[in-house]
């Protein structure tokens, strides 16, 4: 029954960090991901740290039970969407609505991990031997292609997410990142206007 139902979660998720079809657009996210993909410290602050991730730890229990793993996604997540200047509340509920925090999610185009990353890119980049299914690596190329498309957007996070989904013109993917961030992941604002 689970490899059912895991087999029609597979089934069900979109593809995410979609080809882009301009071979322009995608030459300059290829180099853009060259670029960025690095490693760095996230938190600034010690109490500022522990209170995030005390307090989003308790959000993503009902997805990861054991406490010592929550923490370290927390922590990975944090670090890749502080790097990519990310809210790290929106990366979570990206992975929220793509994987529902499966490191092992296959979409049915083949985007694999928590962000649901497209494997051409590793090849785009020349990081053939990367794993997707490798928490801190998914995090890193969701989080900057994310960023890739928000610049490209002028920060505009419908259009964004839907560049990132693969579903440019449509509001329905972005509408279940808006609902996942809303309902379980907001601590600030963020501008979701037009």
């Amino acid at each position: 029954m689970a490899c059912a139902a895991a087999c029609l979660l597979y089934l069900l998720c979109p593809p995410l960090a979609a080809q882009p079809q301009d071979p322009a657009e995608r030459a300059e996210l290829r180099t853009f991901l060259e670029h960025t993909i690095v490693d760095a410290d996230s938190f600034q602050d010690r109490y500022d740290a522990e209170v995030w991730l005390v307090d989003m730890s308790a959000r993503l229990a009902r997805y990861v039970k054991e406490p010592q793993r929550r923490l370290q996604l927390l922590q990975q997540i944090h670090a890749a969407a502080s790097r990519a200047s990310l809210p790290p509340e929106l990366v979570l509920a990206v992975i929220e609505v793509e994987s529902h925090f499966d490191r092992f999610a296959v979409s049915r185009v083949g985007a694999q991990g928590m962000m649901q990353v497209m494997p051409f890119w590793k090849n785009e980049i020349g990081r053939p031997d990367d794993n997707l299914t490798h928490n801190a690596t998914n995090f890193e190329y969701g989080c900057r292609i994310l960023q890739f498309y928000l610049q490209r957007e002028n920060g505009h996070l419908h259009r964004a997410l839907a560049r990132y989904n693969g579903s440019v013109g449509s509001r329905k993917y972005s509408n279940k990142v808006y609902r996942a961030w809303r309902d379980h992941w907001r601590t600030e604002p963020l501008d979701w206007s037009d």
